[in-house]
């Protein structure tokens, strides 16, 4: 597949080119922008437990580096593709430029399904894939983190295989590490905290409040959607389905939380959960809620289906979720839409922290890096809300304008080299 082949890179290509038009954008920053500094494709060969050896294809892409260090998770899906992985690392740019982070745009990832390897094989795939990457990466390079797929224990591995061949240890050449070798608190649920944190912004920018009549659907309960649920569920809203690839569970009055969070625990699926009614991930996405928090991956409200959407609003956990056309016709219907670069940027700035934390050697409380991220978050909610007041744009168009005008602001004073 070619850089520019898969609707997800063809969407994104369009949404800055959408909001690039909106405000008058230099035509040169912007052509610069529509391509990615670098990509590296590997492969990655392993040897099985039955003793086969079989190789995997990976992938490093850095989209633009002008703020600062690349940035971006590490995602092992089967669907992980060239394509894929360079618009994700062009929406790290954008999210990291919107939220004021010193860093800029990057992504990887490996085409392979985690649950078909062992332990073993996922460590001898996540070594190798660091070995071969590990030219462009490190902690003023490119700094990877957890994506789908892929956990603390993945950073673990990569922060050691990259420190034994350098001779010492290295903990920032990633972010999302267990705290005991250099992680932040607050980082495993960041993602889905800021996912909330958003929520409670557009509720009070609406006059509203998050409480027992608030009803929620979430869309992918895993790394995102499970602290979402569980932080708007302590708040007093009404969770009433969640779902996973196995599909969705329903309870008009609301889902017992914690005891899904349980269940989750102890059958890594929702399959056969009883203490509900079971529905599919379209009826999910189609129920008429409060809030619609699609968490899981790109592309799943389109041209398709996004007829069928009845929430009020939506919060977009995942990167990409909903496609450009869905974005304009739902926010038409009256839809407050969250855009992802805004909505799922916890994980990122909370990595942020880890990585200055560990420059200083001195690390946070729990309380101060959750206050932290409420004020990164929220400083970049009002720049969106200002902008879309101020162009008069839906609020996707919003935030990738006020990510651009940062943007290209600095790479206009960085210049092009050679001139």
């Amino acid at each position: 597949m070619s850089l520019f082949e898969s609707p997800f890179f063809q969407d994104a290509y369009a949404q800055l080119e959408s909001a690039g038009g909106i405000m008058n954008m230099d035509p040169n920053v912007l052509e610069r922008l529509k391509y990615p500094k670098r990509a590296l494709q590997v492969s990655v060969p392993i040897r099985l437990d039955d003793g086969t050896v079989k190789v995997f294809e990976g992938y490093r892409v850095q989209h633009n580096m002008t703020l600062g260090p690349g940035k971006g998770g590490v995602r092992y899906h089967h669907h992980v593709s060239l394509s894929e992985t360079a618009a994700l690392a062009m929406l790290m740019t954008f999210k990291n430029s919107l939220v004021g982070l010193p860093l800029g745009g990057a992504k990887g990832g490996i085409k392979v399904d985690p649950n078909d390897l062992s332990r073993q094989e996922l460590q001898a795939l996540t070594r190798r894939y660091t070995t071969e990457i590990s030219m462009i990466i490190g902690p003023e390079k490119d700094i990877p983190a957890p994506d789908i797929g892929t956990n603390g224990q993945t950073m673990a591995w990569m922060m050691d295989t990259f420190s034994q061949m350098n001779g010492y240890a290295i903990p920032g050449v990633v972010t999302g590490k267990p705290i005991a070798i250099g992680g932040s608190v607050g980082r495993a649920e960041s993602t889905g905290k800021g996912l909330a944190f958003c929520v409670n912004f557009a509720y009070e920018h609406l006059g509203k409040t998050i409480g027992p009549n608030t009803t929620v659907a979430i869309h992918g309960f895993g790394k995102v959607g499970v602290p979402a649920a569980q932080d708007l569920y302590s708040q007093g809203a009404k969770i009433v389905a969640v779902s996973d690839y196995t599909g969705g569970v329903y309870a008009k009055n609301g889902l017992n939380v914690p005891s899904l969070v349980e269940w989750m625990k102890n059958n890594r699926t929702l399959e056969g959960y009883p203490e509900a009614d079971k529905i599919t991930n379209a009826e999910l996405l189609a129920l008429d809620v409060d809030v619609l928090a699609p968490a899981a991956i790109d592309g799943v409200i389109t041209k398709d289906n996004m007829h069928t959407i009845r929430a009020k609003m939506i919060a977009e956990g995942a990167n990409g979720p909903l496609t450009k056309e869905a974005v304009e016709f739902l926010t038409d219907k009256g839809c407050f839409i969250i855009p992802d670069i805004l909505c799922n940027s916890g994980g990122v700035i909370v990595s942020y922290f880890e990585w200055v934390q560990g420059i200083a050697s001195f690390f946070w409380d729990l309380d101060t890096v959750n206050k932290k991220l409420h004020g990164v978050m929220k400083e970049a909610f009002d720049r969106v809300m200002a902008t879309q007041k101020k162009h008069k744009c839906n609020m996707k168009q919003a935030a990738f304008i006020a990510s651009l005008d940062r943007l290209q602001g600095a790479m206009r004073l960085r210049g092009m080299w050679p001139g």
